[in-house]
């Protein structure tokens, strides 16, 4: 971004240009204080303070909206309440009615719980109308460590007319599902970070996608990074939320984070919601608006020709969820909710 954007004095402008400053770009004001910044320039407390203004203004993509906008209706872009799916009543009413849209969610649990499942089920259900809880497009799958599961998706598809028993059956066969799930194989950060500035954000423009999955979030993380290198590890975290965030925002598309688990007592011997925790820490804690967790749980269930671990999806922390869980269960069809009666 050019210096001359800057709505400043030229006074103010030179003194940062000085090539003494080694200020490359007004990004870069943002990240100094003000006592660094008036080191740097030799600029007053004042001038600093228009600097950084100017500078905030200019990189802000977009101005800020106001609860009484909002209710005015003058931003229709900002689609209030909008949800995805799961494709199970059970689960949506414990999400109340699914996926939140422009919010990033993160899906925890171990390995087995059922997480990948759940992203699948969610790449199919994105692509129903919305009175059929989808948002009529596709899905980008970033897939960063494992093989994309594409047995387990044709599956799912060809038992679609058994989970979605609420969809008439001749709009479900009018779906070209694998024609709209778009898959990426990221091996390390910077192809991901590609993928995330460069090939997401063509695909929403053009309306192909409305759902981000990214599987898994740990997985890149704990292999590039030491543990003496958690500064660096916590700024590339804050660059990646930033570009989630930014593309969920922007395009109203939920974004879904699936995650490992660490355990926090080792000596349990079958770990609870309490002996695991998700992974990364809170440097990424504090990037996710909602956080979920599916755990498996010790009992068996049965149906049909049919068994199932009994899994639990709970949500740990959402703005506008309250601590809760339901028990679901893994079938051929995808992941179904289980009522105490069943």
């Amino acid at each position: 971004m050019n210096w001359d954007q800057l709505e400043l004095s030229p006074r103010i402008i030179a003194a940062v240009r000085r090539g003494d400053t080694k200020l490359q770009s007004v990004k870069e004001v943002l990240c100094l204080s003000s006592l660094d910044l008036q080191t740097l320039t030799g600029l007053s407390l004042s001038d600093v303070q228009q600097l950084l203004t100017a500078a905030a203004t200019t990189c802000r993509r977009h101005p800020p909206v106001t609860a009484l906008q909002l209710q005015r209706g003058e931003y229709p872009s900002i689609e209030s309440g909008l949800r995805l799916s799961v494709g199970c009543p059970v689960l949506d009413q414990l999400l109340r009615g699914g996926l939140s849209a422009g919010v990033v969610t993160e899906l925890s649990g171990e390995s087995g719980a059922g997480k990948t499942q759940l992203a699948l089920q969610l790449c199919l259900s994105v692509q129903y109308p919305a009175e059929h809880g989808g948002l009529n497009s596709g899905a980008l799958y970033i897939c960063t460590e494992d093989s994309f599961p594409i047995k387990r998706l044709q599956q799912l598809i060809r038992e679609q007319p058994s989970l979605r028993s609420d969809v008439a059956p001749s709009l479900i066969s009018s779906l070209h599902f694998s024609n709209n799930i778009y898959i990426e194989h990221t091996a390390d950060l910077g192809s991901l970070q590609v993928c995330l500035s460069r090939r997401a954000p063509l695909l929403l423009a053009q309306g192909l996608i409305r759902l981000l999955v990214v599987d898994s979030v740990a997985a890149l993380f704990r292999s590039e990074f030491q543990a003496d290198d958690w500064l660096e590890r916590n700024r590339q975290l804050l660059t990646f939320s930033s570009a989630l965030h930014r593309l969920g925002q922007e395009f109203t598309t939920p974004v879904l984070c699936i995650n490992q688990v660490t355990h926090t007592c080792p000596l349990a011997p079958c770990p609870s919601s309490s002996s695991v925790s998700p992974a990364l820490g809170l440097a990424w804690a504090n990037q996710v608006m909602v956080r979920l967790i599916l755990r498996r749980l010790r009992e068996t269930v049965t149906r049909g020709d049919q068994s199932s671990i009994l899994r639990r999806l709970e949500v740990v922390f959402a703005p506008h969820l309250p601590r809760d869980g339901r028990d679901a269960a893994v079938w051929r069809e995808g992941i179904r909710g289980v009522l105490n009666s069943d």
